[in-house]
């Protein structure tokens, strides 16, 4: 049995990263937020990756931070939480801009920092019964792992301000009702959904996702005007590109395209 808190296993172009503490709700503590990092970096100085597959091991995805590993911290609390987000925040930064798309596959539960984990994917498939919850105020706590940035992002700033101040805990059918959950699956299909969907993600283009998933990410940001500049040279860029030349081929000789990520 693996006692890894974080696994990392790469095969086919699929990266399957897992939390790996099921005992614990895979609860993020410091050894967890830097194994993420840890991690992170290895997919972010491969080639091979074309896909990541996120997930939690056990019934449950991530139940937040690891309150009783804070607990025993006692005065120096403060200090270590700094350390911890430091790593996962860097974990999750690196995600953010590699070029692999990332899937996240939830199940249980996700609460507080698990929560931001889910925002922070590019595709999310969620089990019907899972259940997921801000969190952080219910503790006394202030957000981490990207949530005050992307929750806003996907279901506006009004459901945001009531998911944050009210701490509910929404089903896995509001989730998707409202942009946290892409696709909701039975409980016995979640494996199932994530692998077809990951195999389909493992042959496409995945430099072009890459652009595309980052262009996304920053609508907020930019005047439309710029966003038009940015697009025009990403296109001009992708179409240069293996990926870009062997596309327009299989278009016209009517083939499904071999893909190489490039």
């Amino acid at each position: 049995m693996n006692h890894d808190p974080v696994t990392l296993e790469v095969a086919d172009g699929v990266a399957r990263l897992t939390l790996n503490r099921p005992d614990r709700m895979n609860t993020i503590d410091l050894n967890v937020a830097r194994a993420l990092a840890e991690a992170a970096l290895q997919l972010d100085s491969r080639d091979d990756v074309r896909v990541v597959l996120l997930g939690g091991s056990g019934k449950t995805f991530c139940g937040g931070g690891d309150l009783k590993s804070f607990a025993e911290i006692g005065d120096g609390l403060p200090g270590h939480l700094r350390e911890v987000t430091t790593h996962l925040h860097a974990a999750m930064t690196i995600l953010s801009r590699i070029d692999a798309p990332i899937v996240a596959a939830v199940r249980g539960s996700a609460a507080g920092a698990g929560l931001g984990l889910v925002c922070a994917a590019d595709v999310v498939i969620a089990a019907e019964s899972t259940k997921f919850a801000f969190a952080y105020s219910a503790i006394g706590f202030t957000p981490d792992g990207g949530t005050s940035w992307n929750l806003p992002r996907l279901v506006g700033l009004r459901k945001a301000q009531e998911l944050a101040l009210t701490n509910r805990v929404i089903d896995a059918a509001e989730a998707e009702r409202i942009g946290i959950v892409t696709t909701v699956v039975g409980d016995d299909e979640l494996e199932a959904a994530a692998d077809a969907l990951v195999d389909k993600l493992a042959v496409a283009p995945t430099h072009a996702l890459g652009i595309t998933k980052r262009l996304l990410r920053a609508t907020y940001d930019v005047s439309y005007e710029e966003r038009l500049a940015v697009e025009s040279v990403e296109l001009s860029r992708s179409a240069g590109t293996p990926d870009g030349r062997e596309g327009v081929a299989a278009f016209l000789e009517k083939r499904s395209p071999k893909f190489e990520g490039r």
